[in-house]
């Protein structure tokens, strides 16, 4: 199994009304994979049309879940049922997300080689192959807010650059307090002791909150030695109906960490930060 020791690994993928090209991309991409895994397809649409996508693979679970319970919560169902499988790792895959290359087998294989880590995220491209600089420091309201505006712009460049780390070099592997939620593998063992996604969140910064609750007592590391595509649209920024979503989950978020008075917030970033000096 591409020099990894035994372990048990599982993914999954979280379904609504999902194009038909991205579901046979994720299928594509599998086939990359040496490892042996378990699949959990765990579909929101309203309708079970997509299962048929699924019919017949040995290593696929297709959950069918219409009530749409978010994104984090959909992904807890799969993660209890790895964790009750007695799974090593589980990777969460957002269905917009292909790869060329076997990235589960080498991101295991490193996990595997630094058990403190509890998360990690490999490089995400966009999809003319320039990066997208998701690995954060932890956020404050200020930092969300100057993001989203992006003015005025000689305030917002030197702000983003060090926000989103932007200008640590390429292929450095490092710790990052906020992972973005896209592709993600999760040590399950930090996982039990953490807990999973906020089921309060129905989208945005479930993703930001576990990261930070996970990086509490494991190590939360960037990974660019291997990379995936992922068709980022921000659609916050687009709809009314996703922005008040974003909007709701960052209130939880804040009301849940602290708005101003954030000590912990400041230690950790300035941590981050150290690694670079």
């Amino acid at each position: 199994m591409n020099g990894l020791k035994f372990c048990k690994i599982s993914l999954s993928v979280v379904l609504y009304n999902t194009k038909q090209e991205d579901i046979e991309n994720i299928l594509k991409s599998l086939e990359y994979v040496k490892a042996a895994y378990h699949l959990y397809i765990i579909d929101n649409s309203l309708t079970n049309d997509l299962k048929i996508n699924f019919e017949n693979k040995v290593n696929v679970e297709y959950i069918h879940n219409p009530s749409n319970p978010g994104f984090g919560a959909s992904h807890n169902i799969a993660i209890l049922k790895a964790i009750e499988a007695n799974n090593n790792y589980h990777f969460v895959i957002n269905p917009d997300v292909f790869f060329v290359e076997d990235v589960i087998s080498e991101m295991v294989n490193f996990m595997q080689e630094h058990p403190r880590i509890g998360m990690m995220m490999p490089q995400i491209l966009n999809l003319d192959g320039t990066i997208q600089n998701l690995p954060k420091l932890l956020p404050s309201p200020y930092s969300v807010f100057l993001r989203k505006i992006k003015k005025p712009n000689f305030l917002y460049a030197n702000f983003i650059a060090q926000y989103e780390l932007r200008e640590v070099p390429r292929e450095k592997i490092y710790d990052a307090p906020i992972l973005s939620g896209c592709f993600t593998i999760l040590n399950l063992e930090a996982i039990k002791e953490v807990g999973t996604y906020d089921d309060n969140y129905f989208m945005y910064f479930e993703d930001w909150d576990l990261s930070r609750r996970v990086n509490q007592k494991y190590r939360t590391v960037y990974y660019p030695l291997v990379s995936v595509y992922h068709g980022y649209e921000s659609g916050a920024n687009k709809n009314k109906k996703l922005f008040k979503i974003f909007i709701k989950s960052c209130i939880h978020y804040f009301n849940k960490w602290g708005w101003i008075f954030d000590r912990e917030r400041i230690k950790i970033n300035r941590k981050t930060l150290k690694q670079f000096k």
